[in-house]
């Protein structure tokens, strides 16, 4: 893990950290901030063989692609909701790690003291044939996830 709280959050992680301290740590949460569209079209992470589940909480509008308003209020209370601490680690995950970023941010500023970032997200960045579902993603590195 790198970073620290100087830097705004707990640090960038890659999926399989986050993978291993969520299926190891009875606390540790995942929290995907992206778009309700995303969550449809593109896939969700799948947390069921470890006994958890994601936490959905947009960080953007996809209309507008500017932030929804008052992602901490929503934020606190969905983790509130779901018993997560603010001690506990919370994962964030986005598309490419950008968006998850501004959360782990939003949420350390808000008393999370563990918000950690995902850093390739569910699809990483784009490859040369620009394709995502890149090597260091959720879904390059083959986790579980699904499609409605």
């Amino acid at each position: 893990m790198s970073g620290n709280q100087a830097s705004g959050y707990a640090g960038d992680v890659t999926v399989k950290t986050a993978w291993n301290e969520l299926a190891n740590s009875a606390g540790a949460a995942l929290v995907d901030v992206r778009t309700k569209a995303e969550w449809s079209y593109v896939g969700v992470p799948v947390l069921d063989t470890i006994g958890k589940a994601t936490i959905f909480v947009e960080w953007d509008d996809f209309a507008t692609g500017t932030p929804v308003p008052d992602f901490l209020g929503r934020l606190t209370a969905e983790l509130a909701r779901k018993g997560v601490a603010k001690d506990a680690p919370v994962y964030f995950i986005c598309r490419s790690g950008n968006r998850s970023r501004h959360a782990a941010v939003a949420a350390t500023a808000g008393g999370y003291t563990r918000a950690y970032n995902v850093a390739d997200g569910f699809e990483g960045r784009l490859d040369a044939q620009r394709h995502r579902a890149t090597a260091g993603s959720w879904k390059g590195e083959d986790l579980p996830w699904v499609q409605s």
